[in-house]
């Protein structure tokens, strides 16, 4: 773990990771910044957009000049207006992020969902412990974070691999937070 964006390494590759250390490791406040992956840019989704249209025109060349154009070309845009929503739905429905503060004397995580709303967690860092639950969460490799009387989960929007990153950074920061 250190500060800048973490990053998990694969073989040769590297691999970026979606959360972000924003203080250094020795620093008395440690602070976690989550985020979902969001693989498709502005400029891809026009792309997208415009790609799946220009396709799907070529099976209607063969129609051109006839009523059967007329009659196929509302499923053409049906089909597009969809694939536009359903970006646009996805795209709106990743904006999560999550925010973990930590010292020797409180942890907060507080979520800030799609709507919105936001959700928050504090404990005594002396209380709190991590646990990774590979088989008995919602998803394989779970990460949990318990103090307080509840146990809230942290970065579920997470792949698997990154989640058992995840895990391993913030036993190394709670670790180190409560040695000082």
């Amino acid at each position: 773990m250190h500060s800048g964006i973490a990053r998990q390494s694969v073989g040769a590759v590297e691999k970026v990771m979606p959360y972000q250390w924003t203080t250094p490791p020795r620093a008395p406040r440690q602070e976690l910044k989550l985020w979902p992956h969001n693989a498709l840019s502005p400029e891809g989704f026009a792309i997208m957009i415009l790609g799946f249209f220009l396709a799907a025109l070529i099976p209607l060349m063969g129609v051109l000049g006839t009523l059967l154009l007329w009659g196929l070309l509302p499923f053409l845009l049906a089909a597009t207006a969809g694939l536009y929503y359903a970006l646009r739905r996805n795209n709106r429905d990743r904006q999560i992020t999550e925010l973990l503060s930590i010292t020797s004397e409180q942890t907060r995580l507080q979520r800030t969902n799609p709507d919105g709303m936001t959700q928050e967690w504090e404990s005594n860092t002396y209380w709190v412990t991590v646990s990774l639950h590979e088989t008995t969460g919602p998803v394989p490799n779970y990460v949990t974070l318990k103090g307080a009387g509840r146990e809230v989960e942290i970065g579920s929007f997470l792949s698997e691999d990154e989640r058992k990153v995840l895990y391993t950074d913030l036993t190394n920061a709670l670790r180190r937070v409560k040695d000082k």
